[in-house]
């Protein structure tokens, strides 16, 4: 076991954002490994992060991102609960990051809840239509529809994206993680993605 210093207690709360103690504690339940000890910090943060989810979010930013070439522009909304963490660098990183994710990925809603209900059955329509074709019986055309339904989701709503700086990494899950930082609730309430040329969707 590797002897837990406080250079290593520094670069961990750094990476994580976590506190003093915890990251003592993470390392040394680590057995001095960084990256395990990233990983128990992540499970307890998003463990925490969801304690709060659902506090009243009323502060937060407008973020606006043009892409190079003023082709591309986004306007995003994201609430917390208080004044000072919306004026925090951190917080102002985030809303860049999730504007530039919206400028880069396309999504059209921010989550699976706000996809309207005419169009999940118009996409199972679609997708069950698709599956016939394949002979398989009923129950496994269920299955295929679902798989795509969720493949959808992940294409079409934020919080189901990839993480466009690391792939492995959900938005939902960014989002969680930056809840846990910053100890207060955050919503991305809602964005706007304009596309030159685009026809604007009624």
């Amino acid at each position: 076991m590797a002897e837990v210093t406080a250079e290593m207690v520094k670069t961990l709360r750094e990476k994580t954002g976590a506190g003093i103690m915890e990251c003592k504690s993470a390392l040394n339940e680590a057995g001095g490994n960084f990256d395990k000890a990233v990983d128990i910090l992540r499970k307890k943060g998003i463990a925490s992060a969801s304690k709060k989810i659902g506090r009243t979010a009323i502060e937060g930013v407008i973020e606006a991102y043009i892409h190079a070439g003023s082709k591309i522009g986004v306007m995003v909304e994201i609430n917390c609960e208080t004044d000072f963490v919306a004026r925090t660098q951190d917080f102002k990183i985030f809303a860049k990051d999730i504007a530039m994710q919206i400028a880069a990925a396309t999504p059209l809603y921010v989550d699976r809840e706000s996809v309207p209900a005419a169009i999940i059955e118009k996409e199972k329509e679609i997708y069950a239509e698709q599956s016939k074709t394949s002979g398989k019986p009923a129950p496994v055309i269920e299955k295929m529809v679902q798989g795509k339904l969720e493949k959808f989701y992940k294409e079409v709503c934020l919080l189901e994206q990839s993480y466009i700086r690391d792939p492995n990494v959900v938005i939902g899950d960014l989002l969680k993680s930056m809840i846990a930082k910053v100890g207060e609730n955050i919503i991305i309430r809602r964005f706007a993605r304009f596309q030159i040329g685009e026809t604007a969707k009624s």
